[in-house]
């Protein structure tokens, strides 16, 4: 793509969502924005746009922050009077053919409810997804 030096090629560099998105763009013609949260906290401002996506037949979401550095995949989110809850999938995991059913990854802690709450006040989070609605694919981006 030409946006990173010619030494990250082969290198075990990590790259955030906004690149993953552009990468989204450039391979395969997925044209992907971002939704920005500036602060943690700021996550239940994002309910409504995740709900619309997820009820719209859209798929995973990719969640990445700055101080919060670890990767999550969004598959659903859920309110209850105590608060705001995403179905955080850890993009991390790979046990291969046969693996961990759906029992063993939540029992692992790979699939879980996670709380707005218990997510890091202090670091970003930018956010993105594409969804498929109807007889034809749409890709769009919360």
């Amino acid at each position: 793509m030409g946006d990173k030096p010619t030494a990250f090629a082969g290198s075990r560099d990590w790259i955030g969502t906004v690149e993953a998105a552009l990468c989204m763009d450039h391979f395969f013609g997925v044209p992907c924005k971002i939704l920005h949260s500036p602060w943690g906290r700021g996550l239940g401002r994002q309910v409504g746009a995740l709900y619309a996506h997820f009820q719209g037949g859209g798929g995973p979401v990719m969640l990445g922050g700055d101080a919060d550095s670890s990767s999550k995949g969004l598959l659903g989110v859920c309110s209850v009077p105590a608060g705001h809850h995403l179905l955080v999938l850890d993009p991390h995991y790979y046990w291969g053919a046969g693996g961990l059913g759906r029992e063993g990854m939540q029992a692992a802690g790979w699939v879980r409810w996670q709380g707005l709450a218990s997510f890091d006040p202090a670091s970003f989070y930018n956010l993105y997804g594409r969804s498929l609605t109807s007889a034809r694919l749409q890709h769009w981006v919360l």
